[in-house]
């Protein structure tokens, strides 16, 4: 078989087939698509279809957006990745119930791809992995399901993705986009790819090994900082003082880091920290600091439950025979996204005290919140009163809500507001009749 012919390789003008058409490979489909010729590929038939009729349940990609793509087409079909000659694959890399690394879609990824390689393709991954999968996971399955030998006959990036979910000022374009290959010259190839569409640039690393290191770092470091704050939350409520006043006393220095507490769940850095302490352990380093912050930021949604029915049997509510809302399920603001969500532990918590929990989202999925946590989304307001209420998510929906207003959907005397991502002022929440607590 004669060897693939790397120098002199422009990738901008191969067709593309983005694997995995999800929050992060829908977006970057959709740039390429208004340039050079790209296949959208989803194993979800669903999903495919929605696409082809301008329909995005994420809400990351306008149907504007979608129509802009004009070389942009859609397929579940994996014989039409055939047509491809550069693979990017962007499926999620989750974790399983004991927090393990779950490779399962991205191995069953690498196998499609792998029956679709051919001599002088290449494939890059934006999943989300510990330092040397690509070379030590999904190479050796591109090479037993194609027949190919790998920076011979085809050959290898890595870009690690950089989405923010419901974010529309850092988007995709904007962000600058890490690079590599698995040889030189494939590094400059794929550079020089991303390069063609992302306006902020690129950074080429030395190696795969040091991208892949590169992302996992990144929400490491914001979990540890969030983990922080978290525990200072703790001690402050044991001391009395309020954690938002703190933060903002502290944040008067120019140096100051402006973190805030919260649940910290979704598919980044809820996760990303497990595949670099999985590789650690197996290297027989133990890590700490890493874990420790995972563990409290883990537990907040039991401490928030806590507090909350702390205060309700303070006010003498008989618990078991209460209603409790909460406001948002989605892992963060403004996003349909339900991914790895910890509001979810929070009302587990919660209804482990014999509670009624009322959960409410404008944003989220109802079949979705329904299908993956077997929670029935419900009203909460005036008509639909609780005894307690949580506000667990800081949509726009209920930052233009008031305290006021917030009480109108709560009945009896003395109700809690558990005000989570400290949307309201807390003295205007306690003139309103609740009783507060927040992080």
């Amino acid at each position: 078989m004669k060897k693939a012919d790397q120098n002199n390789m422009d990738l901008t003008r191969a067709t593309l087939a983005i694997v995995g058409l999800g929050y992060v490979g829908l977006p970057l489909a959709v740039e390429f698509g208004k340039h050079q010729s790209v296949i959208g590929f989803d194993i979800n038939e669903t999903r495919v279809r929605e696409l082809q009729s301008g329909e995005d349940r994420t809400l990351e990609c306008s149907p504007d957006d979608l129509a802009a793509a004009k070389h942009l087409r859609y397929s579940s079909k994996p014989e039409d990745l055939r047509q491809a000659s550069v693979y990017i694959v962007t499926v999620p890399t989750p974790v399983d119930h004991v927090n393990r690394p779950n490779m399962t879609p991205l191995v069953r990824a690498s196998e499609t791809v792998g029956w679709a390689l051919k001599v002088g393709d290449v494939v890059i991954y934006e999943s989300t992995v510990y330092p040397g999968a690509t070379e030590e996971v999904c190479v050796p399955i591109l090479e037993k399901f194609s027949g190919l030998s790998f920076n011979r006959d085809f050959f290898c990036g890595y870009s690690p993705e950089r989405i923010n979910p419901g974010d529309k000022v850092n988007t995709l374009t904007t962000i600058k986009k890490i690079t590599s290959g698995s040889t030189p010259t494939i590094a400059d190839a794929v550079d020089a790819l991303y390069a063609s569409v992302i306006t902020a640039g690129t950074h080429r690393a030395s190696s795969l090994k040091v991208a892949e290191a590169a992302k996992v770092i990144e929400n490491t470091q914001r979990d540890l900082n969030i983990a922080l704050v978290n525990e200072l939350s703790v001690i402050f409520q044991r001391l009395g003082i309020d954690t938002l006043e703190v933060l903002e006393a502290a944040g008067s220095k120019w140096n100051f880091l402006p973190f805030r507490p919260g649940l910290v769940g979704g598919h980044c850095i809820g996760v990303d920290p497990y595949y670099l302490t999985h590789k650690a352990e197996e290297l027989d380093y133990h890590p700490q600091v890493i874990l420790a912050g995972r563990r409290i930021n883990d537990n907040m949604a039991r401490h928030v439950a806590h507090n909350t029915v702390k205060l309700m049997l303070r006010n003498g509510m008989d618990v078991p025979r209460c209603r409790v809302g909460v406001l948002g399920i989605t892992f963060k603001e403004n996003c349909p996204d339900i991914r790895n969500s910890k509001v979810c532990d929070l009302v587990r918590e919660l209804e482990a005290w014999g509670t009624q929990v009322i959960v409410n989202d404008p944003w989220a999925n109802a079949g979705e919140v329904r299908a993956e946590y077997g929670i029935q989304l419900g009203a909460i307001d005036a008509d639909h009163q609780v005894d307690a209420l949580v506000v667990a998510v800081g949509h726009r929906e209920y930052r233009q809500s008031t305290p006021m207003a917030l009480r109108s959907f709560c009945r009896g005397p003395m109700p809690v507001l558990a005000d989570v991502k400290s949307l309201f002022d807390r003295h205007q929440a306690a003139e309103a009749g609740f009783t507060v607590f927040r992080l």
